[in-house]
């Protein structure tokens, strides 16, 4: 009997223990938000609407088969940006490199500083043929509504230059210096890749010697319920972007008359490689940019789910199952699998000789082509089936500790003062990645607060943007230039 009361007080006396510590980390935890200072830009609304408007009317558009650019139009939207901001292209050089990829520079006054790039494109994808009429608007019309901004490139990435170009207007005309030099970098070709425009850029300028202390592309935006916990809009900027590669997995052999088919046929063989994949997965675990994530939203969680991401090291594998159970948060936390197509057979009584299956995976940092490719053999465990790969690694990941993000940080709460500001992964493309080699730091964000529907709408049908938003990101780009500069 004493011995059982021995073990229920030991027991008792750890629960409290734990309780106690759980409950320590929980109450100490603080906030990675800075105060939000109140924005002293004044836009001049009319102009601005009128200058994002034209923008969209400029068919920029992007084709994988390059012969299909109009560059005329790309011609017309340079020219265009000459018109519209005279006192910046007064005040800073700009350089055209491959004819369309612009580079502009705003020299500071203290050399001994490294420069900011601010980087944006202005391509944008094709409308597609027979949804034409499903707009709203006509997608080139640049319409302005009572509320927003219609047309292609409202969201991705128009938005982006127009936003730059008119921050810096306003700070040229107000006699602003920065202490840095600024560069802003506009690619024309970001949609299939940017190898003529920010790839052209960046290994122009890694030839001159210039080194950027950080790099900011479009990328994650302020978006509402992202979070489990989070009440407030929460504004992620991504400090990585995942790797892409393609997977092949081909399978020859005998074919022969469908009347008598073999046990396994090349079908099969190749149905049950990728069966295989989508059941193993690879690793899931919360690391790097998705566990700095929860690092600076933890503190402004609920405190039910509070206490559990103050206490991650504990409950981390319960955290872990969580979010694999969407894919939007399972991308954070593993590299991903994705069968797109499939090509195999031509008649419908005949073996296929040949059959292939393409896969698209988006690497996790750290992850590099030659691990993905084993891990892939040996869960096919299939002799027969060859494996090829190519594609990209993650990019670096970026400092989220030093003054470089927390400028960011600081710019978009003093536009927007009730968003939690956080690093993430991002999980698809941008131009960022070629300025790797000659940044520091690389960063992306699109600095409007946005909902899931307009997500789908930048590539999609009925793309717009709020008024209040282009106009907040007006704000947000000035108050980064000013922030970095102090």
């Amino acid at each position: 009997m004493k011995k059982r009361k021995l073990v229920m007080g030991t027991f008792g006396g750890l629960l409290l223990l734990f309780g106690a510590v759980t409950g320590f980390q929980t109450l100490t935890l603080e906030s990675r938000q800075p105060a939000a200072k109140q924005t002293s830009v004044e836009i001049d609304k009319d102009k601005a609407l009128q200058h994002l408007s034209e923008a969209i009317t400029y068919q920029t558009i992007s084709y994988e088969d390059r012969t299909k650019f109009n560059f005329n139009e790309f011609g017309r939207f340079i020219k265009f940006l000459q018109v519209s901001y005279p006192s910046s292209h007064e005040e800073l050089a700009l350089e055209r490199i491959n004819n369309y990829a612009l580079l502009y520079k705003w020299e500071g006054t203290d050399y001994s500083l490294n420069p900011i790039g601010l980087t944006s494109h202005y391509d944008v994808v094709p409308v597609l043929k027979g949804t034409e009429g499903n707009w709203e608007q006509d997608p080139f019309s640049g319409t302005v509504t009572e509320d927003a901004i219609w047309g292609r490139g409202t969201l991705d990435d128009k938005i982006g230059i127009i936003g730059i170009m008119e921050a810096v207007e306003y700070l040229v005309k107000e006699g602003y210096q920065p202490k840095r030099d600024m560069y802003f970098m506009f690619g024309f070709d970001e949609e299939i890749g940017g190898e003529e425009g920010a790839k052209a850029i960046a290994e122009t300028l890694k030839n001159r010697g210039i080194r950027f202390d950080f790099v900011m592309d479009e990328g994650g935006a302020i978006v509402e319920n992202m979070v489990p916990g989070v009440s407030q809009p929460v504004g992620v900027v991504g400090i990585s972007e995942k790797g892409s590669a393609t997977v092949e997995l081909t399978i020859e052999g005998s074919g022969g008359h469908s009347s008598q088919p073999k046990d396994q046929t090349n079908i099969g063989r190749i149905a049950k490689a990728i069966s295989k994949l989508e059941e193993t997965q690879f690793h899931a675990e919360l690391r790097g940019p998705g566990e700095d994530l929860f690092e600076f939203v933890a503190p402004e969680m609920n405190p039910g789910m509070k206490y559990v991401f103050a206490n991650k090291a504990i409950f981390k594998p319960v955290i872990e199952h969580i979010l694999l159970q969407e894919p939007a948060s399972a991308a954070l936390i593993r590299t991903t699998i994705a069968p797109t197509i499939f090509q195999a057979g031509e008649q419908s009584n005949v073996l296929p000789e040949k059959a292939t299956a393409i896969i698209n995976l988006r690497l996790m940092p750290g992850d590099s082509l030659e691990e993905v490719k084993s891990f892939i053999e040996k869960t096919i465990d299939d002799e027969q089936i060859s494996v090829s790969i190519s594609g990209s690694e993650a990019t670096n990941v970026s400092s989220v500790d030093g003054w470089e993000f927390s400028t960011i940080q600081q710019a978009a709460r003093n536009v927007y003062g009730n968003a939690v500001i956080a690093p993430y992964l991002m999980v698809a493309g941008s131009d960022a990645k070629h300025y790797d080699e000659v940044s520091n730091n690389t960063y992306r964000f699109l600095p409007v607060q946005i909902t899931a529907e307009d997500l789908n709408r930048m590539h999609g049908t009925n793309e717009h943007v709020s008024i209040d938003n282009y106009l907040n990101s007006i704000k947000f780009y000035a108050e980064l230039i000013k922030e970095a500069n102090k």
